[in-house]
This record gives structure tokens, C-alpha cells and sequence, in this order.
């Protein structure tokens, strides 16, 4: 048993102005985080997946790359033949237009480039020629076929 003293009883007291307001802040914070979580849409993919990455192309028995259905492939030839280093069978490139039709030794830096295929597959690449196979709609193998004869092409390989 314990000896009584005078002692005055402590009762806990309750917690301050600023304490009060620290929990509030905190208790908000975690309530929209909680919030936003449960907002979004769970069967929205946070990044749109790629389109190209999911078709991979199918190879003939000769082991070349086939053209895909509904495609035609196009021999097209590049303006810097280095590039095709760079460039395998089983690539996707964006193939480009400089600006002018007359090539010219030494590229303005005024002319601006046109998109004239986005995403072609490269179907074969021919280093003495300078040339790739690209497999492209044939709305838009029309297009390019018909352009002038000293148009320049280029092309941007895409990642993987």
C-alpha cells in the first residue's frame, strides 16, 4: 500500500494549439493521399502501352521478315547511306522528307523535314544501294512512290 502524501493529483492534460493543429494537417494529408488512391480508375493503365511492341513480325521459312497483312513493302532510298548501319530488319523507323525536292550538297538549316510514314516496320536493308524495305499502308506506299524523283528521305529508328 501506498503512503499518502499532499501532493497535488496530475490529470493528464489535454495537447496544445499548434499540437492540435500538426494532427489536423497530418490527418488531411493522408485522407486526400487515401482520397486520390481510391480515385483514380484501377483498370486505367497509368501509361498507354505501345502499339507497336505487342505485334512482333512474323518471319518466312527463308527467314526473311514477312510483309504484315494488309501492307505492301516499299524500297525506299536514304539520303545518308551511313544510316544504314543503324538500321536491321525488325526495326520500327519514322520515315522523313527533306524539304526540298532538288538535293542539295549541304542541308539549309531552314528546310524543315515532313513525316511521311510513322512507325514502318523495316522489312530488309540493302548497304550497296542504300536502301530499306519498309512495310507501309498501300494508301500510303502510293504517296511516297509518287513523290518527285530527287526527293530526300530520311529516317528516325524508334526505340524497342
Amino acid at each position: 500500500m501506498r503512503e499518502p502524501t499532499l501532493d497535488p493529483v496530475r490529470r493528464p492534460r489535454l495537447p496544445g494549439g499548434r499540437t492540435l493543429l500538426r494532427t489536423g494537417l497530418i490527418a488531411t494529408f493522408l485522407l486526400t493521399a487515401v482520397a486520390a488512391l481510391f480515385a483514380r480508375d484501377p483498370a486505367a493503365p497509368c501509361a498507354p502501352p505501345p502499339t507497336t511492341a505487342a505485334t512482333a513480325p512474323s518471319v518466312d521459312a527463308s527467314g526473311r521478315i514477312a510483309v504484315p497483312p494488309g501492307a505492301v513493302g516499299v524500297p525506299v532510298r536514304l539520303a545518308e547511306p551511313a544510316v544504314l548501319a543503324l538500321v536491321h530488319p525488325g526495326d520500327r523507323v519514322d520515315l522523313l522528307s527533306a524539304g526540298g525536292a532538288t538535293p542539295t550538297p549541304a542541308p539549309a538549316l531552314s528546310h524543315e523535314s515532313a513525316l511521311l510514314a510513322r512507325d514502318a516496320l523495316v522489312l530488309g536493308v540493302v548497304g550497296a544501294d542504300g536502301a530499306v524495305l519498309l512495310a507501309l499502308s498501300p494508301d500510303r506506299a502510293r504517296a511516297i512512290v509518287g513523290l518527285p524523283e530527287g526527293t530526300r528521305f530520311g529516317v528516325m529508328v524508334r526505340p524497342k
